[in-house]
């Protein structure tokens, strides 16, 4: 029996509009585990469903813009990046933050449009607020840098932009300062990429919770359900395990008055200590493949000592309604819990690495690969990379721990890749160490361009080659990601 096929119009979160094939609901239910993003592009996440893709891009802390895409969030997690944009054109640049994508009608008919953060490479100095246009209808691009929103008077900091369509028109919602408070700003948009007017402030830090290690509220996101348009901001400094997401309810007509905007007395999501969850914000919404539910993606640490670095990690989760209507997010979720994938996604899985097979982990930049020094067994061991000898003191295996992280080992002493003293900052060592079944000897596996980024769990770096050397004996440490080839690998069995 042909099986039917429904049509349904799926209204994504910006009130545009597209036709998507609604799956048949008798398929089985697709399993996932958090995290769909980790190190080191896992922080400030945007995510989208489009024409049977998810598509998810986060802040990288360099000059390039990464995207990933796959079929099922179960692939997400070994989905491989591309860099759509490496910070042409953008003043001050290159420290790429929050990426929100947005497909909207303008002058060159419809597009998808990237809004990002950027500023120069000490943080937080000189951030502003930058759009790109696709060439078409693909989030992957390619994209043309359009320029700067000309937000704030006197081309000042503005920040974590998105943009919702109200009432048919088009506003970009951001965060700047006014005095010590970290405050939520609207402008309207002539186009996609010009606004008409500076933005103007509709709310600012009032409550306690909004307080906790600096007067904060930022990332705004609208999600729109049964007509009412709910504004969801991050609160709090997100160098604390406090950070968290409060609500505006737009109650009155003009979306560029704060009159109009009613905000929540208490917070709609935070920290999970029963979970180990803490400081979930940086969030956006998305609709599931069969348009029938819509997700919430953030981001949130597995510590209370982690902060605003690196080691924040994508997550998603479903969003139910309250009674009145209103968006209720209930607790975040253990990183190991087993969760129900959207409704209508097909389910898919990522074969690679194969548990018990050695591998060899090359350097792109260098051709070098990961060595174990002197082929020492002994605790402490230093990482090194070598000239390819073929034998176990250069071969690795990779074995899933919980939450899509890898326990990497050594073919030769069955010691496993350690982050030395649980370290968290650049420079920190590498060495071999007795599995001691904590995250600092845990990493996470990003596919890009050919190769790998591997980060470690606990603090979040990658793998580096000092100073991009190229001699047998350079020693392999922990850096941030700078979108470099010293810090990509092959993974070759």
């Amino acid at each position: 029996m042909l099986r039917k096929i429904l049509l349904a119009l799926l209204l994504v979160v910006t009130g545009s509009v597209a036709i998507v094939l609604r799956p048949d609901t008798s398929q089985a239910a697709v399993a996932f585990s958090n995290p769909l993003a980790a190190a080191p592009y896992g922080a400030d996440p945007w995510m989208g469903y489009y024409n049977g893709y998810y598509y998810v891009a986060a802040t990288t802390w360099n000059s390039q813009i990464v995207i990933k895409k796959a079929t099922s969030v179960a692939a997400l997690p070994g989905a491989g990046e591309s860099v759509v944009f490496t910070g042409s054109g953008t003043a001050n640049c290159c420290n790429m933050w929050a990426p929100s994508l947005h497909r909207l009608s303008g002058p060159n008919g419809t597009r998808w449009y990237l809004y990002y953060t950027a500023g120069t490479t000490a943080c937080c100095d000189g951030q502003r607020s930058y759009v790109l246009e696709s060439s078409g209808n693909d989030p992957m691009g390619p994209y043309t840098y359009k320029g700067q929103l000309n937000v704030q008077s006197g081309n000042g900091w503005a920040i974590d932009g998105s943009v919702a369509t109200i009432n048919g028109a088009n506003y970009y919602f951001y965060s700047s300062w006014v005095g010590n408070l970290q405050s939520l700003f609207v402008a309207p948009l002539s186009n996609p990429w010009t606004v008409s007017a500076y933005g103007t402030r509709i709310s600012y830090p009032t409550y306690s919770w909004e307080m906790v290690g600096g007067n904060t509220e930022e990332a705004p996101y609208v999600v729109q359900h049964n007509g009412v348009t709910y504004l969801t901001f991050s609160a709090s400094s997100c160098n604390t395990p406090d950070y968290k997401l409060g609500m505006l309810t737009l109650t009155g007509s003009n979306p560029l008055a704060a009159s109009s905007w009613t905000k929540k007395s208490t917070a709609i999501f935070q920290r999970s200590d029963a979970n180990a969850v803490y400081g979930p914000g940086g969030q956006g919404f998305f609709n599931s493949p069969d348009g029938t539910e819509t997700w919430l993606v953030y981001h949130a640490n597995e510590s209370t000592t982690q902060g605003c670095g690196g080691t924040r990690t994508t997550r998603i989760k479903k969003v139910t309604w309250n009674s009145d209507g209103s968006p209720n997010l209930g607790t975040p979720d253990k990183l190991s819990t087993s969760l129900t994938a959207p409704a209508g996604d097909p389910g898919g899985t990522v074969s690679f690495p194969v548990a018990g097979t050695k591998y060899r982990v090359i350097g792109k930049g260098s051709g070098k690969v990961l060595d174990a020094q002197n082929c020492g067994t002994a605790n402490g061991t230093a990482i090194q990379q070598w000239t390819s000898l073929g034998n176990a003191c250069q071969q690795w295996t990779f074995t899933k721990t919980t939450s899509n992280y890898y326990r990497i080992t050594n073919a030769n002493s069955g010691t496993v890749l350690d982050s030395v003293n649980c370290g968290a900052t650049n420079g920190t060592a590498v060495d071999l160490w007795a599995s001691l079944s904590n995250v600092c000897q845990e990493w996470s596996l990003t596919p890009i361009n050919g190769g790998y980024l591997i980060a470690n769990r606990g603090n979040g770096l990658v793998l580096d080659v000092t100073d991009c050397g190229s001699a047998d004996g350079v020693a392999v440490r922990q850096w941030s990601a700078l979108g470099n080839t010293c810090q990509e690998w092959t993974i070759t069995a």
